[in-house]
């Protein structure tokens, strides 16, 4: 195998994802599994779910996992990169220490993870990092070898993650009628969190107002409306927004929210607006219910034309992109180095999460990154 698709020192990579309900009774157990600790009765919960069974207690984030596991299986084969790939959630089956106990019983020790999460930010990576501290420690209690694993770096401005988007908008823009196309707002949207996990998101150097989060989004946005720019000619006015608040209502969290800067651009007299859900890998239930269902009802309620460009979901590219942080990181850990592919102002995201990254809301031990007790 040339070195160019070299992936030693890893033997296996691993596909680390939210999870989600599979069916009615699946609902409230995964929203328990979700709140665990908070104290939440079973009649919150079934509240909270009431999104899942409006779409019969199905999410399709479970399908679409499997989607991309095919499509990286599939390209893994196609550019003879000989390296298996599994897949374990935070959330529900499979769940992640399962899947660990299976790598290990197939000999994986070392083992690079892909996480569905493209941004720094606590929920999106200090978490899954704590979720392995504490898969691992279950099977060093267990008497299993614990594997050493490597999360791979953020991967939001890599242009196999960029580009879908962009063809995305620029679909979504041609669907427009042809009248309002020209003036149409792009509203990039992401998950809404609050502005204390906003301001303390990556590296302490990047942290302060909206810290590493924040920043992530905004040069990805722009970077999307330079390309459409380039590609159409016009310069469409644009707004990073929020969606999927799920906090109390006293603790700030990111704003306007997407239904609410539908609203406030009716009001301008904005004609036709793209929800690009730019946060997003893909279209999961926050995407189906909140943009799809809620923020599309509040469009129509005012008569404002809007289509809603695709998340990168298994889209080839994507699937090649992870090929490319594979190997980049496998040359690293080799001591070989190498090209580190990314768009924008901001450069390749570290490999190590540095200590004080993304901190945690209390002392838990995080896999993956200086400070964790897994070397």
């Amino acid at each position: 195998m040339p070195d160019l698709c070299d992936p030693t020192p890893y033997d296996a990579l691993l596909l680390l994802s939210f999870g989600g309900p599979e069916g009615p009774d699946d609902v409230v157990p995964f929203l328990a599994n979700v709140t665990r600790g908070r104290g939440i009765p079973e009649e919150r919960l079934k509240e909270v779910g009431k999104h899942y069974f409006l779409f019969g207690g199905v999410s399709p984030i479970n399908a679409q996992n499997r989607a991309l596991l095919d499509a990286l299986r599939e390209d893994f084969a196609e550019h003879g990169l000989d390296l298996p790939v599994y897949w374990g959630n935070r959330n529900w089956a499979p769940y992640l220490t399962d899947t660990l106990r299976e790598m290990v019983a197939d000999g994986r020790r070392r083992i690079a993870v892909l996480a569905t999460s493209a941004y720094a930010s606590y929920s999106g990576c200090r978490q899954y990092r704590e979720n392995l501290a504490e898969s691992l420690a279950a099977l060093e209690a267990e008497g299993l070898p614990v594997p050493r694993v490597d999360k791979l770096r953020h991967y939001f401005n890599h242009p196999g993650f960029v580009r879908p988007m962009v063809d995305g908008v620029l679909a979504s823009l041609a669907d427009l009628p042809e009248d309002v196309r020209a003036g149409a707002h792009l509203a990039f949207t992401t998950h809404s969190i609050p502005l204390s996990a906003a301001d303390t998101s990556g590296p302490v150097e990047a942290h302060g107002d909206g810290g590493a989060y924040v920043a992530g989004h905004l040069d990805i946005a722009r970077l999307i409306v330079e390309a459409v720019r380039e590609e159409t000619g016009v310069d469409h006015p644009w707004r990073l927004v929020y969606q999927s608040r799920s906090g109390a209502p006293h603790i700030p969290w990111l704003e306007p929210d997407i239904c609410d800067h539908l609203e406030s651009l009716h009001g301008e007299g904005v004609t036709a607006v793209v929800m690009a859900p730019i946060g997003f890998v893909s279209d999961h239930m926050e995407v189906l219910y909140d943009l799809d269902t809620e923020a599309a009802a509040k469009a129509a309620e005012l008569g404002l034309p809007v289509r809603r460009s695709a998340t990168v979901g298994a889209d080839p590219r994507f699937a090649a992109a992870v090929r490319d942080l594979l190997l980049e990181r496998a040359a690293t850990e080799r001591g070989a180095g190498g090209r580190r592919c990314a768009l924008g102002a901001l450069g390749p995201s570290h490999d190590l999460c540095p200590v004080g990254c993304c901190p945690a809301r209390g002392p838990k031990p995080a896999a993956a990154g200086a400070d964790s007790p897994y070397a």
